[in-house]
């Protein structure tokens, strides 16, 4: 039901954050130690917790965790995350700072992981939970500004 959901990824309040930039930098891994050991340990958990956010439900947590480790074990898994990274920028008109995406995935690739989750939780979403459960937050919560139609059980028509 969700997956198809055309709701949009919750922006923060105007004044929170700048229009085209990051919440926090690329070195900053340290604001959130949790997510930071979780990354250096298994860096295929953030990377399907972002993936699953940012594809809106479309790609599970667990198929983008797997995709990204059999890569990883042939050493290209960049090549796969960096399309993530450009996909989250235009989900909030970021910046493709400080260099492009797939440089920044092929040299960085933790750091960037790292930023990119703590992008998702700065602007509302919790990557953790998984889309469905930020879908069903936000129809309860009133999405942060989402604006969603209520869903409707069949009855009966005359």
């Amino acid at each position: 039901m969700y997956p198809n959901n055309p709701a949009p990824v919750p922006n923060p309040p105007a004044c929170a954050v700048p229009a085209g930039q990051w919440t926090t930098g690329l070195c900053d891994c340290f604001d959130d130690p949790g997510n930071c050991c979780i990354t250096f340990c298994c860096p295929c958990v953030t990377f399907g917790q972002n993936a699953e956010v940012i594809d809106k439900g479309t790609t599970s947590c667990g198929v983008a965790g797997f995709i990204y480790y059999a890569l990883a074990n042939i050493g290209c898994s960049c090549l796969y995350t960096f399309s993530y990274r450009s996909k989250l920028r235009g989900l909030y008109s970021l910046q493709e700072a400080p260099c492009g995406d797939l440089l920044i995935h092929c040299c960085c690739l933790s750091c960037a992981l790292c930023q990119e989750y703590r992008e998702l939780k700065n602007r509302g979403v919790d990557p953790s939970i998984g889309w469905q459960a930020n879908a069903e937050k936000w129809n309860r919560t009133g999405g942060g500004g989402i604006v969603m139609a209520p869903i409707v059980a069949p009855g009966m028509a005359r």
